[in-house]
């Protein structure tokens, strides 16, 4: 039986660049629709709060923001908005994530986008050992230390849910 090799995906690359240590796990998903994040975290046998969806937003000065938060939360725009400055901002629409950040819709990782926007995390990630994120690729997620993904992004910490 021929062994089966390990996928890596951009992120994975850079957090083994940055040594960062990581787990990497893997969920099935058909073609197409990725998951939504509930369906993901079970299929990992994780709780869902320890899952975190990536989420880019525009705000009203024309800047880019990237939330991170729990799979069953929903971002609170007037909150985000305020996390980051902002009078107001809102979600980036599907078809404009790939060329800004080069993850398609479902693969979004705040680790190794095109440029590193301000990133927030949902400030429950400071409480937990470790949480997942999207590892760039519909399929793959990544587990690490909160503190160290977020020193690596260069992100903060707020209440953005609702």
């Amino acid at each position: 039986m021929a062994k089966v090799k390990e996928e890596k995906t951009n992120v994975m690359r850079v957090l083994d660049q940055k040594k960062i240590p990581y787990t990497p796990h893997a969920y099935p998903h058909g073609d197409g629709e990725a998951p939504d994040g509930v369906t993901v975290a079970r299929s990992l046998g994780q709780d869902p709060e320890r899952v975190f969806k990536t989420l880019v937003t525009r705000g009203a000065s024309g800047g880019y923001y990237v939330f991170d938060i729990p799979v069953t939360d929903t971002l609170d725009l007037k909150k985000a908005a305020k996390a980051v400055g902002e009078k107001s901002i809102a979600m980036l629409h599907s078809r404009e994530l790939l060329p800004l950040t080069g993850y398609v819709h479902g693969g979004c990782s705040p680790i190794g986008m095109k440029k590193q926007f301000p990133t927030v995390f949902h400030e429950t990630a400071e409480i937990l050992d470790t949480i997942m994120v999207s590892a760039g690729k519909i399929g793959f997620q990544v587990e690490l230390s909160p503190a160290d993904l977020i020193e690596l992004v260069g992100g903060t910490t707020a209440d953005v849910t609702v």
